[in-house]
């Protein structure tokens, strides 16, 4: 469990800095480009729907590992949104909360 936890802060440290990073050279244009590569049907465009896709599966695991309670649903809209920094901070609080429990982690009280 220590590897992970490590692996989650990493990734997350990783993802932040390197947001920060395009955020200062591209501003905030990210949905004109996301979407615009996906318009011309290229590569790009192919990599960011099979991303969106996953940001889709993350969403709606937040949201069915707390029971589609209003949390959980306001979780998932983060997780979707979020993405891979918000999973690596969900993911790290679980393991705690979890007692590294992985099964619990993973499916919670369903």
């Amino acid at each position: 469990m220590l590897i992970f936890r490590a692996f989650l802060v990493g990734v997350f440290l990783a993802l932040n800095l390197y947001t920060v990073a395009v955020l200062s050279n591209h501003e905030a244009g990210l949905l004109d480009v996301f979407f615009g590569d996906m318009a011309k049907f290229g590569w790009a465009g192919q990599f960011n729907a099979d991303f969106m896709s996953m940001l889709a599966f993350s969403a709606i695991w937040v949201a069915w590992r707390n029971s589609f309670s209003p949390l959980g649903l306001g979780l998932a809209v983060v997780a979707f949104f979020g993405g891979g920094p918000f999973l690596c901070a969900y993911l790290f609080y679980l393991s705690f909360a979890c007692g590294g429990n992985v099964r619990q982690m993973l499916v919670g009280n369903n």
